[in-house]
């Protein structure tokens, strides 16, 4: 199943990804470090959809 990054938009294979988040009980998946770095520091911001 692939996942799209809340940071950059890019598609994540949930499978083989490496950094993940939970926020409001759900995942969310990432391309990078930096992405979810960034999306710790609010994760409100980028999980309101």
């Amino acid at each position: 199943m692939t996942s799209i990054d809340p940071i950059c938009k890019m598609k994540v294979e949930e499978k083989t990804a490496r950094f993940t988040s939970s926020q409001g009980g759900k995942t969310y998946y990432f391309c990078s470090n930096q992405c979810k770095t960034k999306f710790d520091s609010d994760p409100k911001k980028y999980s309101a959809n």
